[in-house]
């Protein structure tokens, strides 16, 4: 892992200065790996077909898996979902920013890359001070898939990440250890009622209340 690529970065107050840097490496369609609640992402422009390749090259992902993405406010839903449910409104009204990726029915301007083909696209408004930072900072929906080789667990600390990565990015940003455990609860709002596609960090449960009030 080459040092000069990575950047100290508070978890709690991240340094403009850092975040700039990331933002402008993803803008010209650079990867870079940051935090989120559990463990560490790959960040690339969402509408770039050749960061978003790279991302799928880095974490050896085969095609035909969809890759989230990140966004800085909830109106940038609309440029992506085709429609927002009630039971989505409901959702992010409660839970958003965090632990809830929302799956949606895309846009057609949403690249298939990100879709895999399925036409929906899985959205997460981020709730961690460096996430939420580096997005808008980046003007932009960035990927916020796991930096993690595709099957392989996850990295809670940038020295958990995988050569193939850590040795390939263009900026690494370290936030320390990060609480590891499950990710987000991925949630398919194209259904009626909700249908609950991973388990996470928030219990299903909680949810179903949320979207049958």
């Amino acid at each position: 892992m080459r040092s000069d690529r990575i950047r100290r970065v508070d978890p709690d107050r991240p340094d403009p200065d850092v975040i700039q840097e990331a933002a402008e490496a993803i803008a010209a369609a650079k990867v870079v790996v940051f935090p989120t609640r559990c463990l560490y992402g790959l960040g690339a422009d969402a509408f770039d077909r050749d960061a978003v390749e790279k991302v799928f090259t880095l974490k050896h992902r085969p095609e035909n898996k969809p890759i989230l993405v990140l966004i800085q406010n909830r109106r940038e839903v609309s440029r992506l979902a085709a429609e927002v449910p009630e039971a989505a409104k409901k959702l992010m009204d409660e839970i958003w920013p965090g632990d809830l990726t929302l799956v949606f029915f895309a846009r057609p301007e949403v690249p298939v890359l990100l879709t895999a083909g399925t036409g929906k696209i899985g959205i997460r408004l981020p709730g961690h001070p460096v996430a939420a930072a580096l997005v808008e900072a980046a003007g932009r929906p960035i990927t916020g898939t796991s930096a993690n080789l595709a099957g392989r667990p996850g990295a809670a600390t940038i020295q958990d990440l995988p050569d193939e990565i850590a040795d390939h990015v263009d900026l690494i940003l370290d936030a320390g250890p990060l609480k590891g455990g499950v990710g987000s609860i991925v949630v398919d709002v194209t259904v009626d009622p909700p249908k609950v596609l991973r388990e996470g960090a928030v219990p299903a449960s909680a949810l179903q209340r949320v979207w049958k009030e």
